[in-house]
C-alpha cells in the first residue's frame, strides 16, 4: 500500500480539530497520503468528513480510530477539585470526567460499510475480528505500536502493517497498555531504535513517526527500512489544517520546551510546556478519556481567550522546525529535501 505512492509521506491523523477533509485532499493530490482523526468524532460526523474527502479528491486516504481502553476505577476527586480552581479563571465550569468507548463500534461499522481504504488504530490493539471485518471489505489495517512486544501482537491479530511511533512524538502516545506507576506511561524508545527493534521481530512493512519535520528525516527512516513517514506536527501549520489561532501562535513563537504529560486527558501525551502542564502533571492520574472530559472545557476557554497556558499545545520534539503554507508545498518540500539528503549520502560512499 504505502511502498506505492509516489511520495511516501503520509499526514497523520490529528484528533480534535488539525485533521480536515481540505488537508487529507491535499495530501492525496500531492502524491502523497493522508488520515482523517476519527477520534472524538461521532460516527455521522466522521460520514460527513469521509465524504468530503471523496467530493475533494480522488485519491486513497484513511481514518484512525482510537481502540477503547480499560475503565480507570481511580479516585479523580483531587483532580476534579484543581480543574474546579482552574475552570474558575476562565468563568466556566469542568465537564463530567465520564468513561466512554468514543463510540468505537459505530465508527467501525461505517468504515466497514464506507469501504475506506486504510484504517488505523491507535491507544491499543483491535479485536481480530475487526480486523477480518476491514479485511473483508478490502481494507488496509495498520497498527500504532510503540515496541517490539506490541509490534508482535499487531501481527498476530493480522495487521497488514505498522505505524512505528518514537518517544519523539507529538501528541498521545499510542501505547496498548498504560502504565500508571509510569509518568511516560511505559518504556521509552527513540524512533530509528523502535524501527531497528520491531524491524527484528516482523516483516510487516513499517511507517515511521517521530519527529519528523525535514527531508532529510525522511531519507534517514527510509534508509533504515521503513516503506513511508508520518508526521503530524510537521502540516499543523499547514494552510489546510485545522489547529486553532491560539496553538498556531504557540507554535510559531517557538522557545518553549516539550514534554509528556496526563495533565489534559490522563494518557501520556506530548505538547509544549506551558502553566497548565507545569502545575498540573504531577498530580494527574492514568484516567482516560475520564480527565479528556474533565478538562475540555477549560482547554476550549483557554483558546478562545488567546491564552496558551491552559489548553493542549501538542508537538514533537522538532516543531520548531515546521514549516506553514500550503500542505503540497510542504511535501514537496519534504520529497526534495529527502532526494537531496540521499544523494549527498550516497556521494559518501562512492
Amino acid at each position: 500500500m504505502f511502498d506505492s505512492l509516489r511520495v511516501p509521506v503520509i499526514v497523520a491523523p490529528m484528533a480534535g480539530g488539525p485533521s480536515t477533509p481540505e488537508l487529507v485532499a491535499a495530501a492525496g493530490r500531492a502524491g502523497a497520503f493522508g488520515y482523517l482523526a476519527g477520534g472524538y468524532l461521532t460516527a455521522a460526523n466522521l460520514a460527513e468528513q469521509i465524504a468530503a474527502v471523496r467530493r475533494l479528491s480522488d485519491g486513497v486516504f484513511g481514518v484512525n480510530l482510537f481502540v477503547p481502553g480499560i475503565r480507570s476505577t481511580v479516585d479523580l476527586s483531587a483532580y476534579v477539585e484543581r480543574m474546579n480552581r482552574e475552570a474558575a479563571r476562565f468563568d466556566t465550569r469542568p465537564g463530567e470526567p465520564r468513561w466512554d468507548d468514543d463510540g468505537y463500534s459505530a465508527k467501525l461499522d461505517l468504515l466497514v460499510e464506507s469501504r475506506v481504504p486504510v484504517v488505523s488504530f491507535t491507544f491499543g490493539l483491535p479485536a481480530e475480528s475487526d480486523v477480518e471485518r476491514l479485511h473483508e471489505v478490502g481494507t488496509t489495517v495498520v497498527v500504532t505500536v510503540t515496541s517490539p512486544d506490541e509490534a508482535r501482537q499487531a501481527a498476530e491479530v493480522g495487521a497488514d502493517a505498522l505505524c512505528v511511533q518514537g518517544f519523539e512524538a507529538g501528541g498521545h502516545r499510542s501505547l496498548f497498555t498504560d502504565d500508571p506507576d509510569d509518568p511516560c506511561g511505559g518504556p521509552l524508545y527513540g524512533l530509528l531504535a523502535a524501527l531497528r527493534l520491531v524491524s527484528s521481530v516482523t516483516d510487516l512493512p513499517l511507517v515511521a513517526a517521530g519527529g519528523i519535520v525535514h527531508g532529510a528525516d525522511v531519507a534517514a527512516v527510509l534508509t533504515a527500512g521503513a516503506v513511508a513517514v508520518q508526521s503530524g506536527t510537521a502540516f499543523l501549520q499547514a494552510d489546510e489544517a485545522g489547529t486553532n489561532a491560539t496553538h498556531r501562535r504557540a507554535l510559531a513563537e517557538g522557545g518553549r520546551l516539550t514534554e509528556f504529560t496526563r495533565a489534559f486527558s490522563g494518557r501520556p501525551a506530548r505538547g509544549l510546556v506551558n502553566r497548565f502542564l507545569r502545575e498540573h502533571s504531577d498530580h494527574a492520574p492514568a484516567a482516560y478519556p475520564q480527565l479528556h472530559r474533565l478538562t475540555k472545557p477549560v482547554r476550549a476557554a483557554s483558546s478562545q481567550a488567546g491564552d496558551p497556558e491552559a489548553m493542549s499545545l501538542w508537538a514533537g520534539q522538532t516543531y520548531a522546525l515546521a514549516r506553514t503554507g500550503p500542505a503540497a508545498e510542504i511535501i514537496d518540500t519534504l520529497w526534495n529535501e529527502a532526494r537531496e539528503a540521499l544523494t549527498r549520502v550516497t556521494k559518501r560512499f562512492a
